[in-house]
């Protein structure tokens, strides 16, 4: 089997790194922190107009025309800038609710008993009566809480591996900021980076990731729910334990508010809470060894 990307598998990555990072660079990362439950509605129409929310669409309906591979290599994109939003609940209401293939307007849908960005939301899938708003974790995740007898939507597939895909960018991501703050930061007049110890938590960084990444890749050709959710566990893992482990490098620094480190890991927590986690992934591939 091959598992290299496609030229335009390569360049459809390379240009939502290239969109993300004008429009939603560290700067504008630091803002949103500052103003936190806002959501830029200017960001999320360019999303729209670049074809983020519209991947899968047919292209007789107005969409790009591509597959389920290709929206994941987008969302790892999205989860490697923080990028904040209801992203999975619009893509996936793109084909049924009117404006959000554009990213006019904004979708969001009850996971369990949360839903994310509630009240930013124009269109809002599930019952929310109830619903009130938690302290989110995540300064860029708003939460609220519906009430149980108003939850119990069943996962997704698509949702869990695109949230995977999510959680894969972040684990690339803690992964480049270790490595780049190891090779600078200076101890006993050498990098850290040249002390085992260090090494070893960068290296562990880069199995996981690549791990994770060769898990949800594949899962994404396969769409196979056992395979989804295996890659949905490997990411998870990926992401938080990564982001302790960059957390680790940083060492005190890294427990700052003027540094990122903690803003992945926190968005790595909340999305870790959505559906398809580790005990309903955990689940689904037991009955299936079981059977």
């Amino acid at each position: 089997m091959r598992f290299q990307l496609t030229d335009d598998q390569r360049i459809l990555k390379a240009g939502v790194r290239e969109l993300l990072e004008r429009r939603f660079g560290r700067e504008a990362l630091r803002a949103a922190v500052d103003a936190p439950g806002r959501l830029d509605r200017a960001l999320w129409r360019a999303l729209g107009d670049a074809g983020f929310f519209a991947l899968r669409l047919p292209e007789a309906d107005g969409g790009v025309g591509l597959g389920l591979p290709e929206a994941v290599l987008a969302f790892e994109e999205a989860g490697r800038a923080l990028l904040p939003g209801p992203l999975v609940a619009s893509h996936l209401a793109a084909a049924t609710v009117p404006g959000a293939a554009t990213g006019e307007t904004v979708v969001t849908a009850v996971d369990g008993e949360l839903v994310e960005w509630l009240e930013a939301a124009d269109v809002v899938q599930g019952d929310t009566a109830g619903a009130v708003p938690l302290r989110s974790l995540d300064p860029l995740t708003p939460l609220h809480r519906t009430s149980p007898a108003a939850s119990g939507r069943a996962s997704c597939g698509v949702a869990t591996l695109l949230t995977a895909a999510e959680q894969l960018g972040t684990a690339v991501r803690v992964g480049e900021l270790a490595v780049q703050h190891a090779r600078t930061r200076e101890q006993f007049g050498q990098p850290i980076g040249a002390f085992q110890a260090v090494k070893h938590l960068c290296a562990d960084l880069l199995v996981r990731a690549e791990t994770a990444r060769v898990a949800v890749y594949a899962a994404a050709v396969t769409a196979d729910p056992a395979d989804i959710a295996a890659a949905r566990l490997l990411a998870d893992e990926a992401a938080v334990r990564g982001a302790r482990d960059c957390l680790q490098v940083h060492g005190g620094m890294g427990f700052t508010w003027e540094a990122d480190v903690h803003l992945h890991l926190k968005r790595a927590w909340v999305r870790a809470r959505r559906g398809g986690a580790s005990t309903e992934s955990e689940e689904l591939l037991a009955a299936r060894l079981a059977a």
